[in-house]
């Protein structure tokens, strides 16, 4: 497993701060192709900060009251997109959250422009070996529903990696390693460990 730094350095004091807002703290952001672990490792990394997580497909689902392939039936997907960017715009300026976005939100410029002003942006990165093995008997997802459902996996994948690479300040490899392991690179990449440590001694 590997990560790389693509952006700014991590906070030396163990926080992550909007510069445009000291004292702040700034909302993480996963971003990647579906089946990379942005759900999983979302969760895991909110309970490690203390802070709240928000998996915006599913906060999608609870405001429409349908699921995604519902939507991507009665509106297609440039409707989905839509209620998509809608979301972000109302998640993004919020402070302390660590989201969990959809494997195709930053193909829009004005999502990416968002994320970069508000967030820190963590691409997790996997193999196409790796998503395929995750989603091969996935049934649920409206963009694999085709005749060949790998290969247009490996075609998401060819379009969006150098997007998620453009947008993203850290890249961590997901691999086929343990959420965990995912989670404590993390927080070692972003300096966030010795938060984590002095809170843990805290009475």
């Amino acid at each position: 497993m590997g990560s790389e730094h693509t952006g700014e350095s991590a906070d030396p004091a163990g926080t992550v701060e909007d510069e445009a807002a000291p004292g702040q703290v700034r909302s993480l952001a996963l971003v990647g192709m579906m089946g990379s672990g942005k759900s999983t490792v979302g969760k895991r990394l909110a309970r490690a900060l203390g802070r709240p997580f928000v998996d915006m497909d599913a906060e999608l689902e609870r405001r429409c009251g349908v699921p995604i392939q519902t939507i991507f039936e009665l509106e297609g997907e440039e409707g989905f997109r839509r209620r998509e960017s809608d979301l972000l715009q109302t998640l993004c300026p919020a402070t302390g959250l660590v989201l969990a976005t959809g494997g195709g939100v930053v193909l829009r410029e004005a999502n990416r422009v968002l994320l970069r002003a508000h967030t820190r942006v963590i691409y997790l990165q996997a193999a196409l070996q790796d998503l395929w093995l995750r989603l091969r008997h996935d049934r649920s997802r409206p963009l694999l529903r085709s005749a060949d459902p790998r290969a247009r996996v490996a075609e998401l994948l060819a379009a969006r990696e150098p997007i998620y690479r453009e947008v993203a300040d850290l890249c961590v490899t997901t691999g086929r390693q343990a959420p965990e392991r995912v989670v404590n690179e993390i927080l070692g990449c972003l300096g966030l460990h010795r938060a984590l440590e002095s809170s843990e001694r805290r009475p």
